[in-house]
């Protein structure tokens, strides 16, 4: 909006420069035609004169009456071009011009009775006083007078005309840069319509993927709340098979309850890295409860095992990448690490620490009665599906997993912000 508002704007101010300029051009070719026919105006009024005093000259020193023809002439010239002028003149003269051509008139008029006597003087043979008045500066000066004042009308319209031809010049000049600057804004306009084109079709892409990454979602979903249903289901039967298994055998039936302990303990160590009853991971967990719901199917008498750090409460979300990682934890400790043989000692702490932030910090250090067998380097030779588990849960946790293989034991180190 603000964009078209600028933009219309411009053109408003543009569009009101050309007329401005359009109005003032017509002005000045008025103007001009007016100057040129007032200039015709003012040359045809002198020129009559002059050809008058030709006339009335020739009339006195010939006494011929042909000589009258060009005075009469001249004076009818006179009468037409003073009410052309005044014509050229009406309603578009000032006070002051006003007054010149009353001026031109009054001068003109007085010049041609001057010139009107001699004649009527030469006409009834009076032609001392007729020689008298003609050798007079009386028709000069009246000659020279009425040339001043048409030469100062004549200064007075060519001041007006050329002062009109800067107005127009004035206005052409200002319409040049506002077109500039209208053609800049047009271009900033069309960079900015496009901008926000691209913009749009970005935002519907984006709105599209992100339908169908909820979409994606939602599938995802569905398929883990169904695999988590279908791997209780198969806890639930082997749970059935080994009590089937051993029905009516008393021997077997202490052995048999400790299995039936330890998948029990499975099933809830799994439900707890699903990050609860609904598995969508909102609630709160506490790392106290998941790590001993996580180690209790492995616990026994020979497998010691010592926790340190109380009640931690911390986002549900981040149940199932932790609970993984402790998972397969316990599992290598089993095959490999402290607990593969009698005697071995697990402890695991967890604490929360002020490291920019609150960030939980869980230590799982791992202590076999004999001496672990590691390969050169003191690494495994080859990450498996554990290790690309561990990194991606780290991850998800935002933090880090440090691993140490040693000797005597495995020691892990897992940190991430508690919120």
């Amino acid at each position: 909006m603000a964009l078209f508002a600028v933009l219309a704007l411009a053109l408003l101010g543009t569009f009101a420069l050309i007329f401005t300029t359009v109005d003032a051009e017509r002005v000045q070719r008025e103007q001009a035609t007016r100057t040129s026919a007032v200039l015709a105006a003012l040359d045809g009024i002198v020129a009559a004169t002059l050809n008058g005093e030709t006339g009335q000259r020739g009339y006195y020193i010939t006494y011929d009456p042909r000589y009258l023809a060009p005075y009469r002439d001249g004076h009818a010239a006179y009468k037409a071009e003073m009410h052309a002028l005044r014509q050229r003149l009406a309603g578009a003269s000032d006070a002051r011009q006003a007054a010149q051509v009353d001026e031109i008139e009054r001068l003109g008029d007085a010049k041609w009775a001057e010139m009107a006597g001699t004649v009527e003087l030469v006409r009834r043979g009076e032609l001392v006083e007729a020689r008298v008045r003609t050798l007079s500066d009386e028709g000069q000066l009246a000659m020279e007078a009425l040339r001043q004042a048409v030469g100062r009308f004549e200064r007075t319209e060519r001041a007006r005309l050329d002062a009109a031809s800067q107005s127009a010049a004035s206005a052409e000049a200002r319409v040049m840069p506002s077109l500039g600057l209208l053609f800049v804004i047009i271009v900033i306009a069309l960079i900015l319509g496009l901008w926000q084109v691209i913009r749009a079709a970005h935002a519907e892409a984006a709105a599209a993927n992100a339908a169908l990454i909820a979409q994606a979602r939602d599938r995802a979903d569905l398929l883990a709340r169904e695999l988590n249903h279908r791997v209780k289901n198969l806890f639930a039967v082997i749970l059935a098979i080994v009590k089937m298994s051993a029905r009516g055998d008393a021997a077997a039936a202490p052995a048999v309850e400790r299995i039936s302990r330890r998948i029990h303990a499975l099933v809830t160590a799994h439900d707890v890295t699903q990050g609860g009853p609904g598995g969508d991971g909102d609630e709160e967990v506490d790392i106290a409860d998941l790590v001993d719901k996580t180690l209790a199917p492995y616990r026994s008498q020979s497998e010691r095992c010592e926790l340190e750090g109380g009640s931690l409460v911390v986002p549900g979300r981040h149940a199932v990448p932790l609970g993984l990682v402790l998972h397969e934890l316990v599992t290598n400790a089993v095959k490999y690490g402290a607990w593969a043989g009698p005697d071995g000692l697990l402890t695991v702490r967890w604490s929360v620490v002020e490291d920019g932030g609150r960030c939980v910090r869980l230590v799982w250090q791992e202590r076999a009665a004999q001496p672990l067998d590691l390969p050169e380097g003191g690494q495994p030779a080859r990450e498996g599906f554990g290790s690309a588990l561990i990194r991606s849960s780290e991850r998800q946790l935002g933090g880090t997993i440090t691993r140490r293989f040693a000797p005597e034991g495995l020691l892990v180190e897992i940190a991430f912000p508690q919120d």
